[in-house]
Formats: C-alpha cells, structure tokens, sequence
C-alpha cells in the first residue's frame, strides 16, 4: 500500500522523467493523477484557497506543498491571512513534515496535524 504522500512524490518523479524524455502522454496521464491527488488534501475550514502541489521546487527527496490560511479572531470575524509551504520528506517514522510563514494563532500545530493526518492516508 501507498500513502497519499508516496504517490505524489512517485508521480513528481514520473512527470520529470516525462519532461527529460519527451514522452508528452504519460507527462498528461501524471499530471492528471496529480491533480486527482491535489484534490485529496486538505481545503475548507480556513485552508478556504486548497492546497496546490509545487511542481516547480521539486528535489531528492522531498516535495512542497502551498497552502494560505484565512485567519478568525476570536468573535468569529475573519482577521487576515498567513501564506505557508510545508516541506515533506520521508524518515524512518514517516514523514518529516516542516512549515514556514507566519505561526499567527499558533496555527503551525494545527497545520502540521492536518497536513501529516492527510498525507499518511494509505491509497488502495
């Protein structure tokens, strides 16, 4: 079985290799599935844009997520937003998961939770 995280590094590295290659149908087919996998991970409940996949900064390794977080206070009105990019990598637990931006509200706990939970999901 594989993890949601595991797929998408497996097609980054299929649509490198399609890119090198040349092979313009198997590059489509990857990047469709890719877009399939986008849309497993986490959106709503302030994550209100979704989560994008960087394909740009891809290296051994490891791969980056883009994610903007809309921000409440505590009346419930929105307050802002905190632009983040969680680094994935594999480790012997798993994932080795970090996050940049802004930790507003604190929210890099909540965040890296979310982002772990979702991206240890097994793929049948």
């Amino acid at each position: 079985m594989k993890t949601v995280a595991m797929e998408i590094y497996s097609r980054l590295m299929a649509i490198e290799n399609c890119k090198k290659s040349g092979n313009s149908e198997w590059l489509d087919k990857h990047t469709e599935k890719l877009i399939e996998l986008e849309k497993r991970l986490p959106s709503g409940t302030g994550i209100d844009c979704g989560t994008k996949i960087d394909t740009r900064d891809l290296k051994a390794n490891q791969f980056k997520l883009t994610l903007s977080f809309h921000h409440m206070d505590e009346n419930g009105f929105y307050d802002g937003w905190t632009d983040h990019v969680i680094t994935v990598r594999p480790s012997f637990g798993g994932l080795d998961l970090t996050i940049s931006g802004k930790n507003k509200n604190d929210i890099k706990e909540y965040l890296l939770d979310t982002y772990y939970y979702a991206l240890t999901k097994e793929i049948i």
